[in-house]
């Protein structure tokens, strides 16, 4: 069954948009490049160019440097909420990674239009001081860059070396004992531009919302830009991160949290599952990246970029065991055993990646006729090892006896008062497993022109994969041709719609036990219909789209016995966005709303995708004698959400966020408070019976001094 939308709803959003606003001629180029400057992109960005966003047939959604300091992020994770069709908070409060899905499903991340996570726990997040801006780019993207999802990627864009952006030092104080100091030392070697150098470090160190869970980190991204020539450019960035801390996530059960427990009683957000002297989870980082481009004549430019990483972990943590709600530990109310009482898992991993990648592009502009051309051939190879190596010992104690006298409690715990201490032995747990390594060898070459003609943008792509998998016991090769087209038409008054067509692939290793093949490589296909509007006097701009995506040979559903192959499931996602700026003198007002609906093969929503989600934020920056004032609020509308099988619901929240600061000179002040109310919620619950508690209220003061 085929979800369909609500007319009412896409007519709502539509007519949210700034179209009642006098029409204006069509600007210059250099005038919307301008206009935009809140979401431009370079050729280093997702969509690899720098046409502007408004100029280009997909939906695309950038959190700029400004936006990430006005709405106080303190993590990537945190640059996601006020994006339509983005969910941020996918597992709640979070350390171990900064989780996101876009239109529903989970999407890669990039850094630097570079591939910069692989498996699970093995690497660091990126650090929020480190970045840019961050693009989310939304719909399939193999035709640019292999494998991947059909919902899209994330693209972070580093700092590097830039002659206007000064240099400052600065000095963060917060609740949960947040410290952090950092500085950004940009400029000149010499007097020449030829060498331009940037240097970031960061030292942070803070408690959380979670008891017993502390971090600290390190990281150090210095990088060097050379231009022997205006015509030729040389970049390497250099990124150590160390983080040592604990895991946010305490895997809650959904008695205490979402629902009452025994007596009415709730488990606080803060409780922790696990051992004090048990957990951690740590994490170490080391890359350099290479970027460059040159530019022969006004025809032909070449750019790449080139990466090399080495990440590890070491990763102990202890947390409530779910066992399949066996009535001899839960009662038959959902309540745990022995009045809060419950079992527990001990995990121990080692992780690692490496990674070696480089993607190299020629640029060709030419027009035929009255056709401008722009080609862009690029070939791109990726090799990727990854090593975990783990013991899982599951509710330790528990032999799933029915009489209470044979389990062993010794390590279990009462999550209503917990009290800590029993930490097992070497010899109480499993040892750690050396499993073979993986490796992923990806190879591509990709095309795509796009031509512009009297208003009109065509965009065609192509792009063929030879993708090979080496699990360490077996190996498989998958090959895939990927495409996508878009057409746009700019009006002189400012309105640009489109319509665009993508795919996407993501190999499976292993063999299908019913046709004895090789298992078949994930695919999606995404439509998308839009509409653009910028308003060049003002600034003010918009976006809304409406899209179908099927997501196809994933496992096959559960009504289907005497299925021919191993993978007849289809996900199929239908929805609606809506993004806008609205520039009003010294006000600005952002909107963005988003309706999803969803479908996995057995029938059901996805797991942890808000059906609806909306946001506004308003913004003050006036001029004259209150210059250097800013100020700024949002609200954030998460609506419900299902556990994947759709018997249990997470109901809709809505945050509160502030921002007030006062630049004096070379100082800026700043307080952002994230979460104002402190509400306590759910951002998710799981079938399997956990639930993950959403952020808590966050208060920092940002002191920096520029130089």
């Amino acid at each position: 069954m085929r979800a369909k939308l609500p007319l009412g709803l896409m007519s709502l959003i539509f007519l949210l948009s700034p179209a009642a606003m006098a029409a204006e001629p069509n600007a210059s180029d250099d005038t919307i490049e301008e206009m935009i400057v809140t979401a431009t992109l370079s050729r280093f960005s997702a969509t690899k160019s720098n046409t502007p966003i408004m100029e280009t047939a997909r939906s695309i959604s950038v959190e700029t440097h400004q936006q990430i300091l006005d709405r106080g992020a303190l993590n990537v994770a945190d640059t996601y909420v006020y994006k339509s069709g983005v969910f941020g908070e996918t597992y709640g409060y979070a350390t171990r990674g900064d989780w996101v899905r876009v239109r529903g499903l989970d999407v890669p991340e990039y850094r630097d239009s570079l591939q910069g996570l692989f498996g699970n726990y093995n690497s660091t997040r990126a650090d929020i001081y480190t970045v840019e801006q961050v693009e989310i780019l939304k719909g399939p993207a193999s035709v640019l860059y292999g494998r991947g999802s059909p919902g899209g990627l994330v693209n972070i864009v580093s700092k590097l070396p830039d002659e206007d952006a000064g240099s400052e030092l600065v000095a963060d104080l917060g609740n949960y004992d947040r410290f952090q100091i950092a500085g950004d030392l940009n400029g000149r070697i010499g007097d020449s531009k030829e060498w331009l150098f940037r240097v970031i470090g960061v030292y942070r160190e803070n408690e959380s919302q979670v008891d017993y869970v502390k971090e600290e980190t390190v990281t150090f991204a210095p990088s060097l830009t050379w231009r022997p020539t205006e015509r030729t450019e040389l970049t390497v960035l250099a990124t150590y991160q160390e983080n040592n801390g604990d895991v946010g996530a305490q895997f809650l059960p959904v008695s205490g949290t979402l629902i009452p427990g025994p007596d009415g009683r709730r488990i606080p957000s803060s409780t922790y599952s696990g051992e004090p002297d048990f957990n951690f989870y740590d994490t170490e980082s080391t890359s350099v990246t290479l970027l460059g481009s040159h530019r022969f004549n006004e025809t032909w430019e070449i750019e790449g970029t080139a990466r090399v990483t080495d990440s590890s972990s070491d990763y102990q943590q202890a947390w409530t065991a779910f066992i399949g709600g066996d009535r001899h530990v839960y009662d038959t109310d959902g309540s745990l055993y022995l009045d809060g009482l419950t079992p527990r898992s001990f995990y121990l991993a080692e992780g690692a990646s490496d990674q070696a990648a480089i993607d190299l592009r020629n640029r060709i502009t030419f027009s035929t006729g009255s056709l401008d051309h722009e080609i862009l051939a690029g070939v791109h190879y990726q090799k990727v090892d990854t090593d975990t190596d783990s013991a899982y010992n599951f509710a330790m104690g528990y032999n799933f006896s029915p009489d209470p006298a044979t389990w062993d409690t010794r390590f279990w715990l009462n999550l209503y008062e917990p009290v800590y201490g029993n930490v097992p032995t070497d010899a109480d747990l499993l040892p750690i497993t050396d499993t073979p390594g993986s490796t992923t060898t990806d190879f591509g070459l990709y095309l795509s022109d796009q031509i512009v003609v009297n208003g009109w943008h065509f965009t065609l792509g192509v792009r063929f994969d030879d993708a090979e998998t080496d699990t360490g016991s077996a190996s498989q090769k998958d090959d895939e041709i990927s495409a996508s087209f878009g057409v746009l038409y700019e009006f002189a008054n400012g309105f640009a719609p489109y319509a665009s067509y993508a795919e996407s692939f993501e190999p499976v290793a292993g063999t299908d036990m019913i046709t004895g093949s090789a298992l078949k490589p994930e695919e999606g296909e995404q439509w998308e219909l839009g509409l653009k509007y910028h308003h060049a006097a003002s600034g003010s701009y918009f976006t809304t789209a409406i899209f179908d995506i099927e997501q196809s040979n994933l496992s096959n559903p559960n009504d289907l016995p005497n299925a021919p192959s191993q993978q007849e499931g289809v996900t199929e996602i239908q929805g609606i966005e809506f993004e806008g700026v609205l520039v009003l003198d010294d006000f600005f007002i952002e909107i963005a709303a988003s309706h999803l609906e969803t479908e996995n093969p057995d029938g059901y929503r996805l797991a942890t995708v808000p059906e609806d989600q909306a946001s506004i934020w308003l913004g003050y920056r006036p001029e004259g004698r209150f210059a250097g004032l800013r100020a700024g609020g949002g609200l954030r509308y998460v609506g419900d959400s299902w556990d994947g099988i759709d018997t249990l619901k997470t109901p809709s929240y809505t945050l509160a966020d502030l921002m007030i600061g006062y630049e004096f000179g070379a100082w800026d002040l700043a307080l952002n408070v994230r979460n104002l109310t402190d509400k306590k919620y759910q951002a998710t619950c799981l079938a399997r019976g956990d639930c993950f508690p959403g952020e808590r209220r966050t208060v920092v003061g940002r002191l920096s001094f520029s130089f």
